[in-house]
């Protein structure tokens, strides 16, 4: 009995450690996909086509989550590609000014 409990965990703890992770996306919320530089763009994106159509928010009224929402919804507004979105939004949630 006990030999088919090992073989059982052995054959578990093979299958999960085989199992190709789901996603490469960071655990916490708000961490940067972006080089330095990028965020840099997404600064300017920001101020540049954020700034056309209304007054700018300041990036710590909202937390990284709601930021996702308003991105999602204004993105496509102010015609972003999807790599300027995920520029513009790893500057507002990078708290850098």
């Amino acid at each position: 009995m006990k030999k088919l409990i090992a073989a059982a965990l052995f054959t578990f703890i093979l299958l999960v450690s085989c199992t190709p992770q789901a996603s490469t996306a960071p655990a916490i919320p708000g961490t940067a996909f972006s080089t330095a530089e990028q965020i840099a763009q997404g600064k300017t994106i920001f101020e540049n086509s954020c700034g056309k159509c209304h007054k700018l928010p300041d990036p710590a009224s909202h937390n990284p989550v709601q930021w996702v929402g308003i991105m999602n919804s204004m993105a496509p507004k102010a015609k972003l590609t999807d790599e300027q979105h995920q520029w513009v939004y790893d500057y507002i949630v990078s708290g850098k000014k």
